[in-house]
């Protein structure tokens, strides 16, 4: 007699605990993603209390007596780059690069960047710089901090499979640079353009979801303010594009040296004998960038220490610069970089864009002096890390300026061309695939191949790096 087809059906139990365990799952997953975007917010804004103290602890200094940055900045630095070489290597440099290459890490090497201890760590050095006073920012570091923080909640959670941190790690980094900047769809934008250079349907609505909650967290906390404060700039689009193509060419150029330079450093160290002070007393190393800091300070009357804020918002609001400011800082903010100590290159990057279109202002008539300002920060941040629409967005949003989008998406795109011509290799891509050649050396296979773009991986000439 034949066996009833009811036979081969599941048993109803099984079926039961089935539906269940995937129910539990699914909320555990939402939970993860909504407890992951407020944490993130709620470590972001403290972030930038203690940032902001640190560097107001070096400013008191600096007015008590000019000089003592002389000692303060190279002890700052040496003693940054000492915690972080000995204890913390994963902590170094701005966090966006270890970020991109945790994207392509198998979890033991991914631990090695994306932990709490990485966290709290990169908040206290970089804090710790900004006392200091070397030119870096807090919005790069945020970004691997938010994507640690995503990473601990998905371990909690238990969820461990490639594609789930893959997903958290992008939906922490976009949630840091929407907490960072309290510009929400600029961190949506981040995650699209720079932290998969694609939009993959299964993580946007993590992505999206970690994002939204961590801009109200941060709304609720902080407020309804730019980042920036709120800019009435405009631009009329038939005498604007003079302003466009001048601030455009140049902001891409000089950015796409930057990068240049700052790539070539990783790669093969710096040549001579600072190249070889780097390898063997990086330390040393860090104390001279400390002392070259302090010259640059004096030589632009203290305004290329710290993130630049102050500055970029002096002359948001039609105050006068010295036309100096814009290759010093951009000088500072290499100096700063390639000692080791941790630190990003945001707010340091808009703040010698906005030097750049305080230089170009008083030469373009009929054109705002805020707006060509606000040019010069998005083609100069364009033409460091060459992600224009990233730079748009974020310079719209940071000023509450609707009005701007199209000069400044102009601008973006035509800063990311030349750029491209100078740089051909996206600053933090490039410094990501240097990272993952280091971390994977004795496993090359584990390097995977889907950043696209491919540049040279090779072992370095030199063993010592500076992402």
């Amino acid at each position: 007699m034949p066996s009833s087809p009811f036979k081969r059906l599941p048993h109803l139990a099984t079926l039961k605990k089935t539906q269940g365990w995937q129910f539990v799952m699914r909320w555990s997953k939402r939970l993860s993603v909504w407890l992951g975007g407020i944490a993130v917010a709620l470590v972001a804004i403290v972030f930038a209390q203690a940032t902001e103290r640190s560097f107001e602890l070096f400013h008191r200094a600096l007015v008590w007596h000019p000089s003592i940055a002389f000692i303060i900045t190279p002890l700052g630095l040496g003693f940054a780059a000492w915690i972080t070489i000995r204890f913390m290597p994963g902590a170094q440099g701005s966090g966006i690069p270890q970020t991109i290459a945790a994207l392509s890490l198998d979890e033991a090497h991914r631990r090695s960047v994306l932990s709490l201890p990485i966290a709290a760590a990169k908040i206290v050095l970089t804090s710790i710089g900004l006392a200091a006073g070397a030119s870096v920012g807090r919005e790069g570091p945020t970004v691997q901090i938010g994507a640690s923080l995503m990473l601990g909640f998905s371990r909690i959670f238990r969820m461990n499979s490639p594609l789930s941190e893959r997903s958290m790690t992008v939906a922490g980094g976009a949630a840091g640079i929407a907490a960072a900047f309290n510009t929400p769809l600029a961190g949506v934008v981040f995650a699209i353009e720079e932290l998969t250079r694609s939009y993959e349907a299964r993580t946007s609505g993590t992505v999206m979801t970690a994002v939204i909650l961590s801009g109200i967290t941060s709304l609720a906390l902080v407020g309804n303010s730019p980042y920036f404060g709120h800019s009435m700039a405009v631009l009329d689009i038939g005498s604007g594009w003079l302003a466009v193509a001048v601030i455009g060419i140049v902001g891409g150029l000089s950015g796409g040296l930057f990068s240049r330079l700052l790539i070539g450093a990783s790669q093969n160290g710096l040549p001579g004998a600072l190249g070889r002070l780097a390898r063997k007393r990086p330390v040393i190393f860090a104390l001279v960038c400390g002392l070259a800091l302090a010259c640059i300070g004096v030589l632009s009357g203290n305004t290329t220490y710290g993130t630049g804020y102050f500055e970029a918002r002096a002359m948001l609001d039609n105050e006068t610069m010295s036309w100096a400011f814009f290759p010093l800082k951009i000088f500072a903010t290499a100096v700063s970089y390639l000692s080791g100590i941790p630190g990003g290159l945001f707010s340091p990057s808009l703040s010698a864009g906005a030097g750049l279109g305080s230089i170009v202002a008083p030469y373009i008539s009929d054109i705002p002096h805020n707006a060509c300002i606000l040019l010069g920060m998005a083609a100069y941040f364009t033409g460091v890390v060459q992600s224009p629409i990233t730079a748009a967005v974020i310079v719209m949003e940071m000023t509450s300026n609707h009005s701007m989008i199209v000069p400044l998406m102009a601008t973006s795109f035509l800063a990311f061309g030349v750029s491209r011509m100078v740089c051909p290799h996206p600053l933090y891509k490039a410094l990501a695939l240097r990272f993952l050649s280091r971390k994977t050396e004795s496993e090359p296979s584990k390097l995977r191949t889907d950043l696209s773009d491919k540049i040279d991986v090779a072992a370095p000439k030199k063993p010592y790096s500076f992402d």
